[in-house]
C-alpha cells in the first residue's frame, strides 16, 4: 500500500513531500528528497500535452476553473496547455490546497510531533523478518533500518517511498503544484489555500496505527514497485485519463483501506466542496489547483459539487 499512499500523496497531499524531507535521515538518497522551490522570477512553461483535463464552474459573477496536479513529476513530463494558460491567467487569486508550499520551517514542529516516537520504535512494532526487510529496503536508497527506527509507521513508509521515487526522478519542485504556484507569486495575485499545513501532515499521521502498520508492511513488499506504479498514474493524468487514475488511486485506495480512504478523499473533498460554494456566492475568477485523485471517481469534487445544483463543464478547448 506504500506505492498507494505514496501516489495517493503525489496527487493529493502537497505538503508531504516537503514535511518528509524535513526530517529525513542525513544520508545521500535521502537528501535528494528536499523539495526546492521554484523561483517565481525562473517560471518557464510546463512541458506541451494533450491533457491534464480541466473542469469550469460559473454563475452569474463567478468563474472558478478546477484543475488537478500531481506533485511530483520528471521535468520532461508534458502537462502544459494553452487551454490551462489562458484559465490561469484570467484569474483574479489562486487556490491550492495550502497557500504556502514551501515553508520547511513550518512544518519542522509538526514532523517532530507526529512522525517521531521513539518510545515505540519500529522495532517494537514489528517481527524480526520485517526489520530485515525495512533495513534491506532502507539500505537501497542509502540509508538503514536502524535509522527509520524512531520514526512513527507512517513517517517510515513515506521516508522510503520519497527516497525510491526521487531516485527514479519524480521531484517535488517539478510537480504542478510547485510550477503553479510560482506562476501565481509571480503573478502578484492573491494565494489562498483550502487546508493548513497542520491539517495536511494530520491527515496520515493521524490514522489508526493499526492502519499505519498496514501501510508500512505492505509498502515493504511492494518498494521496487513504487517508481513503475506513480509512471503509470503520472501517465493517465497527463493525457487526461481521469477513469484511469481513479482505477489506480481512489479505487484500490477504498478497496485496501477504507480508513485511509474515508480521510484523505472522501471528508476533504465534502469540505473543499464547501469552500467553493461559498466562493460561488461572490465573484470575480479564481484558479483552483488540487491534486488530481480528488477530481476523479464517485466522490470527486466535480460529483459533490453536481450533487448540491452545481453544473461542472470540462474545457475542450
Amino acid at each position: 500500500m506504500i506505492r498507494r499512499l505514496w501516489s495517493r500523496a503525489c496527487a493529493s497531499v502537497s505538503v508531504v513531500a516537503l514535511g518528509a524531507a524535513v526530517l529525513a535521515p542525513s544520508t545521500p538518497a535521502f537528501a535528494q528528497a528536499a523539495p526546492a522551490a521554484v523561483d517565481p522570477a525562473a517560471v518557464v512553461a510546463a512541458p506541451a500535452g494533450s491533457g491534464p483535463r480541466l473542469w469550469v464552474v460559473k454563475d452569474e459573477d463567478s468563474t472558478l476553473y478546477l484543475f488537478g496536479t500531481v506533485h511530483v513529476l520528471k521535468p520532461e513530463t508534458p502537462w502544459g496547455s494553452a487551454k490551462l494558460d489562458r484559465a490561469f491567467a484570467s484569474a483574479d487569486e489562486y487556490w491550492f490546497e495550502i497557500a504556502d508550499l514551501n515553508d520547511a520551517a513550518g512544518a519542522v514542529p509538526i514532523i517532530q510531533a507526529k512522525g517521531v516516537s521513539p518510545d515505540r520504535p519500529l522495532s517494537s512494532l514489528l517481527t524480526a523478518e520485517e526489520l530485515a526487510d525495512l533495513d534491506a529496503a532502507a539500505r537501497q536508497v542509502g540509508s538503514t533500518g536502524a535509522s527509520l527506527d524512531p520514526l512513527r509507521p507512517w513517517f517510515a513508509a513515506l521516508q522510503l517511498a520519497i527516497a525510491s521515487i526521487t531516485k527514479a526522478g519524480y521531484l517535488p519542485q517539478n510537480g504542478g503544484d510547485q510550477v503553479l504556484h510560482a506562476r501565481a507569486a509571480a503573478a502578484g495575485k492573491p494565494i489562498k489555500g483550502f487546508e493548513t499545513m497542520a491539517q495536511q501532515i494530520g491527515f496520515i499521521a493521524d490514522m489508526s496505527e493499526k492502519a499505519q502498520l498496514a501501510m508500512l508492511r505492505s509498502g515493504l513488499k511492494e518498494f521496487e514497485q513504487a517508481p513503475e506504479f506513480l509512471g503509470r498514474m503520472v501517465g493517465a493524468w497527463s493525457t487526461g485519463d481521469v477513469d484511469s487514475l481513479d482505477a489506480l488511486i481512489g479505487q484500490e485506495m477504498k478497496a485496501q483501506s477504507p480508513e485511509m480512504y474515508d480521510v484523505m478523499l472522501t471528508r476533504r473533498n465534502a469540505d473543499w466542496t464547501r469552500q467553493i460554494l461559498t466562493l460561488l456566492e461572490g465573484s470575480g475568477t479564481a484558479f483552483i489547483s488540487v491534486g488530481a485523485g480528488h477530481l476523479a471517481g464517485a466522490d470527486s469534487v466535480q460529483t459533490m459539487l453536481a450533487k448540491r445544483g452545481v453544473k461542472v463543464e470540462e474545457v475542450r478547448d
